[in-house]
């Protein structure tokens, strides 16, 4: 078994090894290491979009939450799809327009503010960070199960594999890791779907009815309300996870790979497409995983139940079919892991470093350096943090993440596109509003906070929701409101000026 999975793991480093090899040749400028020199056509940026988006949540943590809760757990898939709309219609062509390399560069094409990039970069570093242990946690609890190592060390491993693909490889590198990432996971997914399948005769119909017997919640595993028993708790998470990737950096930095936006918009088109289809799939993956699979071995292997999709792998296809899928788990981490370490480098270097602090005069040369030194500081945190939330869902740990993108990024991002009056003030006040709330919230939450002594601290949580998100991104909206009736007028010149490039990319 262990040498299945370690052949596997092998192959799968050393293409992606490669791949870095050959995109460093090329990666000689910053827009080059930021955003690949703009040169991805519009499938292969949707792909890599796929690629960045289908995460470890997404394969491990939603196949585990689905196995366990029955809709419950779907709740993820419907959520994370149907976010690609807002992002399809309101955010893809006006940020591919008036942007850079980052966020910041689109906020600051109308309000060219040091206080505001350095907000916007804060944010941005924030939510990379809580994205990163997820994705840490999941491969840590992949690596530990297939190889029998230490969870830290597999933390480690993965850690150093995705600073090396940024250090040397750039956007361009990155890229072509979640292509080939994309491509795998949707292979492995398809074959296990088509496996769960069979064992169930081809018979969708026969397949739901069946699953009202085969776990303990009886009939109440095909409805809501296993795990989300408080409506309100559920709603709050729906709407972090629709509204979040609309603000998430790392999706937001793809748009700037492509030369315009009508490929940006072709490339949210492809990605939908196979987004789609691979959250239509993980009810397969689920319902396989408790049905063949079992919850008792599931939680046994893992509490979280981030183990679901390779226990099913071997349930079904023996240990060479578990090593591939482990595998290919491992390669989504590593080409997530590396564009979420990109974009957080890219805050710190372009945005802190180079706009704030060199005041836009840095040379291209001292900007890849402190991209490069940010891309370890980043790795080496998330690292630290991810060693001490071995037992969460990563799921759960992404909804927080896209929680804090829709309260903190959202807001500023609609309200600088399609707000007139909209000011300085009342950008600030959002992304400050917006973030601060949705960090309180959660320190104050039922995720930390137990009356039992099952979480961080013992006691009773102060705030009754697990996810925030139904009063942090009012909130962020209110606070750019309330900021702009305080502060000063708006530049209604500079917002023409700004409608017009976000409409029609007029430079």
């Amino acid at each position: 078994m262990n040498a299945i999975g370690l052949a596997f793991f092998v192959g799968i480093v050393a293409l992606t090894l490669f791949v870095t090899y050959i995109a460093s040749k090329r990666t000689n400028s910053a827009s080059e290491f930021y955003t690949a020199g703009g040169g991805l056509t519009g499938w292969q940026n949707g792909i890599a979009i796929a690629g960045d988006y289908l995460s470890a949540a997404s394969f491990l943590g939603i196949a585990g939450a689905i196995a366990l809760f029955g809709f419950d757990g779907f709740f993820y898939s419907i959520g994370y799809l149907v976010a690609y709309l807002v992002v399809l219609y309101i955010v893809a062509e006006p940020l591919r327009n008036l942007g850079k390399y980052t966020l910041a560069d689109m906020i600051t094409a109308r309000f060219d503010q040091k206080k505001i990039r350095a907000a916007a970069a804060i944010s941005t570093l924030t939510i990379v960070l809580f994205y990163m242990i997820a994705q840490l946690v999941g491969a840590g609890a992949l690596i530990q199960l297939l190889l029998g190592i230490d969870y830290w060390i597999a933390v480690l491993l993965v850690g150093v594999m995705m600073t090396i693909y940024v250090l040397w490889g750039g956007m361009a590198a990155t890229s072509w890791v979640q292509i080939i990432k994309a491509a795998l996971l949707m292979i492995g997914t398809v074959l296990i779907s088509i496996l769960v399948l069979y064992k169930f005769n081809f018979n969708i119909l026969g397949m739901f009815t069946e699953m009202k017997s085969v776990t303990a919640n009886g009939e109440a595993y095909l409805h809501p309300g296993v795990k989300y028993t408080n409506g309100l708790d559920t709603v709050s998470m729906m709407i972090a996870l629709v509204l979040g990737t609309a603000g998430l950096p790392h999706i937001l930095m793809r748009f700037f790979t492509v030369k315009d936006a009508k490929t940006a918009r072709s490339s949210v088109v492809y990605a939908t497409w196979i987004v789609g289809i691979f959250y239509v799939l993980t009810i397969f993956l689920g319902f396989g995983a408790a049905a063949f699979v079992g919850s008792d071995a599931i939680i046994a292997a893992n509490p979280a139940g981030n183990m679901a999709a390779p226990l099913l792998a071997q349930a079904l296809g023996g240990d060479i079919l578990m090593s591939f899928v482990s595998a290919v788990a491992f390669a989504t981490i590593l080409a997530v892991v590396a564009g979420l370490v990109l974009s957080g480098a890219s805050a710190f270097a372009h945005d802190l470093y180079g706009q704030i602090i060199k005041k836009g005069k840095a040379t291209e040369k001292q900007q890849m350096n402190a991209a490069r030194l940010a891309s370890v500081g980043v790795s080496v945190f998330s690292i630290l943090l991810a060693l001490g939330a071995q037992t969460m869902n990563v799921a759960f740990l992404v909804s927080l993440a896209f929680c804090i993108a829709a309260s903190a990024n959202l807001p500023v991002i609609i309200y600088t596109i399609y707000w007139k009056n909209f000011n300085t003030t009342g950008a600030l006040s959002a992304i400050i509003t917006g973030l601060v709330t949705a960090l309180v919230l959660v320190a104050l939450s039922p995720n930390l906070w137990a009356a039992d002594g099952s979480m961080a601290f013992t006691g009773e949580a102060l705030f009754p929701l697990t996810n925030p998100a139904l009063v942090s991104v009012p909130l962020g909206f209110l606070g750019g409101w309330i900021g702009t009736l305080l502060g000063a007028r708006a530049d209604q010149r500079k917002y023409a000026e700004v409608d017009v490039k976000a409409n029609i990319g007029l430079k």
